[in-house]
């Protein structure tokens, strides 16, 4: 089994990472509300968009995006197939979707409880800030993928994850407010503004 590192090294730290995994897990089908402020340079202003996430078991994902406009994402068998309201469907590799990759091997191990696979996916650092905070930040170990996305970082409290952070290479991150906290995003969101709600704050 691969390692999963802690703020310590130390395998106490590790097996408490390794419990907060499991501790995570839903039985699917498992649903969450989010709201998503995309930040870009080539914009002023953050994309946002909101709805809804669902896990349907195994390597099966869903993204709905219910505002401003609704549109449907689904992975499943390697594939992305995506409903963009006013459009015709389409259909591609999730090869050609990296950013799809990652969410899927995040989303579905930590929703599945599923230590190993993140591991698999990700180098894994867990930290705590005694509050009953933490912050998982996962680095993607191809190579290929790590080209594009850097790391991804997912805070929460008890077994709720209530933030994940998407950092780009080029510099662009994508900010996901979840379940009860979607209800949290700004009218105008910044990135420190989100920084202090996925603390918390």
């Amino acid at each position: 089994m691969l390692p999963l590192c802690a703020n310590a090294s130390g395998p106490e730290d590790a097996a408490t990472a390794r419990a907060l995994v499991s501790s995570l897990g839903r039985p699917a089908p498992a649903r969450t509300p989010f709201a998503e402020a995309r930040f870009m340079k080539m914009l002023d202003k953050p994309l946002v968009v909101s709805g809804e996430l669902a896990w349907l078991g195994d390597d099966r994902l869903e993204r709905t995006v219910e505002h401003p406009t609704r549109e449907v994402s689904t992975i499943a068998n390697g594939e992305v197939s995506q409903q963009r309201e006013g459009r015709s469907p389409r259909t591609f590799s999730l090869k050609r979707a990296p950013q799809l990759q990652l969410l899927l091997d995040s989303f579905v191990a930590l929703l599945g409880g599923d230590a190993s696979r993140l591991e698999q996916a990700f180098t894994v650092q867990h930290s705590a800030d005694g509050a009953d905070h933490w912050t998982l930040t996962l680095t993607p170990r191809d190579a290929k993928l790590a080209q594009t996305v850097s790391r991804i970082d997912i805070d929460g409290s008890g077994n709720e994850p209530h933030c994940m952070r998407m950092q780009e290479a080029d510099g662009d991150v994508a900010i996901d407010l979840l379940g009860s906290y979607a209800t949290r995003m700004p009218a105008t969101p910044t990135r420190d503004a989100l920084a202090t709600i996925c603390r918390g704050g």
